[in-house]
């Protein structure tokens, strides 16, 4: 052979080495998220956090979904059938679909994760499927779930958690430690958590919409800085960031390299009283009078002035003002220090009543709480802030180690999924311990029927109740703020916060 022949081939080689280099260097994508807090255990019956929501939309497919206008889509489910008294539902499940470990998700599997979100002893899921009498497989791909009485939320309840599938093998294999290496059936598989750093994901080959799946690898990285995390996107350190703070919109806005994509949110901001488990038996648990001196001392548009630029939406109820299922007759009241204090003497409590006030670490949670304790200060209350690490509140908050705990709810589509899971008593998130048979019984039955007028009806009555006991103290309902590159194509803001991946792609 020549040497110009020689010299040739290995010039061909060495081109074809970058170029399989170059194509290799291309195909591992990464999608790098930047989130505002570390999340609790990732197993859908126990978690309960909204960052562990946007972490199981990687890898952890529901039954239904939702889309932009709240209406609810299929995903593990083809489609579902309610009979004519509310009491069977039956369920077709999409054909072909596996679970990360290659088991087959069929009625036998979805049977399982039901049953486990409904048993399981520590899940967060039993009052959302409380309804539930139990499972029947009607065929390989068909499910019916049979129920003690009709629940109109039912459907709504299985586009979240309650209707995240888990493999039966793996979940009997791991009892209680599932949540450290879940297996579902997303089109991300799980590759390993670092707790406070990192949670890594890769593309799962045999996902059942693996043509929509573009990036090979997403990689969440908590961080409760949002001005970190937001010149951690600048930088090019992230590619995508929840909750950015209002008082940066304009900053991301004026910057060619990123995108703002916001939507209003389905939750809520607000103050759970302990009311039943506070074991200093202070004021604010014993008198309904203090709570609603303390709800009367906070002026919640100064707050979304203040802290939020304007950009929230101020709320005394658990849906926003914007809400189908928000009650006119109760709207929010403005601030009154006088009745406060005159509240405060009619209770007959010695001033100032000192309250231990939790929140979680992070930048606007500290911001909203010193507005608050500068306000109720006012009428005489002496509240001291407890800021402490994220996934640590809602322990205490589950043992009571708490008087006033200051947390985001991310919101449901239905408003029983902002209700009855804090307000019914012994629901598994009511962390202060409220009970209130009238309360309990109206929750009941705003489950059983679906007509909205006759809800709404249902709803205003139990506003009432609500809005006297203040078990919690609403204050605001988010803007969704999500940040994101150019580079990144494909992304949609849904109403939940979640963020999904499917679809997504880079430049």
């Amino acid at each position: 052979m020549s040497v110009m022949r020689l010299a040739i081939l290995a010039s061909a080689v060495l081109t074809s080495l970058v170029g399989a280099a170059q194509d290799q260097v291309q195909a591992q994508t990464t999608l790098r998220i930047g989130i505002a807090e570390d999340p609790d255990i990732l197993d859908p019956s126990i978690g309960r956090t909204y960052v562990g929501r946007i972490v199981f939309s990687a890898f952890c497919d529901k039954l239904f979904d939702i889309d932009e206008k709240l209406n609810i889509v299929p995903q593990l489910a083809l489609s579902h059938e309610t009979s004519a008294d509310g009491k069977e539902m039956t369920i077709k499940l999409r054909p072909g679909v596996k679970f990360h470990d290659g088991e087959p998700l069929d009625a036998e599997a979805a049977k399982f994760s039901i049953e486990r979100h409904m048993t399981l002893p520590t899940s967060f899921r039993k009052s959302e499927l409380a309804s539930v009498d139990h499972v029947e497989v009607v065929d390989p791909l068909t499910i019916k779930l049979v129920l003690k009485t009709p629940y109109s939320p039912l459907i709504a309840q299985l586009t979240d958690r309650s209707g995240m599938m888990v493999s039966p093998k793996a979940a009997r294999e791991a009892g209680d430690k599932f949540g450290l290496h879940p297996v579902c059936a997303g089109p991300y598989k799980f590759v390993e958590r670092v707790q406070q750093d990192r949670m890594v994901f890769e593309k799962f080959a045999d996902y059942w919409n693996k043509d929509n799946i573009h990036i090979d690898r997403v990689v969440f990285l908590p961080i409760v800085d949002a001005t970190v995390r937001l010149a951690n996107l600048k930088s090019g350190g992230l590619d995508l960031i929840e909750r950015v703070l209002a008082t940066d919109i304009k900053d991301v806005r004026a910057d060619p390299k990123l995108v703002l994509s916001t939507a209003p949110e389905l939750g809520y901001l607000g103050l759970t009283v302990n009311i039943a488990n506070d074991k200093s038996k202070g004021p604010l648990s014993q008198s309904a009078k203090v709570r609603q001196a303390l709800d009367l001392s906070i002026d919640r548009e100064a707050i979304n002035q203040v802290v939020f630029n304007g950009e929230f939406t101020p709320g005394n109820q658990w849906v926003s003002p914007t809400h189908p299922y928000y009650q006119k007759s109760f709207p929010v009241q403005g601030r009154d220090i006088a009745k406060a204090k005159a509240l405060l003497k009619e209770a007959g409590v010695s001033l100032p009543v000192t309250v231990d006030y939790m929140i979680p670490k992070g930048t606007e949670y500290e911001a909203v709480a010193q507005v608050v304790q500068s306000m109720a200060a006012e009428a005489g209350f002496d509240i001291k802030i407890r800021a402490v690490e994220f996934a640590t509140t809602f322990k205490q908050a589950q043992a009571g180690e708490f008087q006033i705990f200051q947390i985001n709810w991310s919101g449901r589509i239905d408003p029983d999924g902002n209700s009855y899971v804090f307000m019914h008593t012994k629901a598994p998130q009511n962390d202060g311990g409220y009970a209130s048979p009238e309360a309990d019984k109206l929750m009941e039955d705003a489950r059983m029927i679906s007509g909205f007028d006759e809800r709404k009806a249902i709803y205003e009555k139990l506003t009432k109740v609500l809005l006297t006991d203040l078990p919690i103290i609403y204050l605001y309902h988010r803007t969704l703020l999500i940040a994101h590159t150019t580079r990144l194509e494909g992304y949609k803001q849904m109403p939940d916060g979640l963020v999904r991946v499917v679809g997504l792609k880079f430049k």
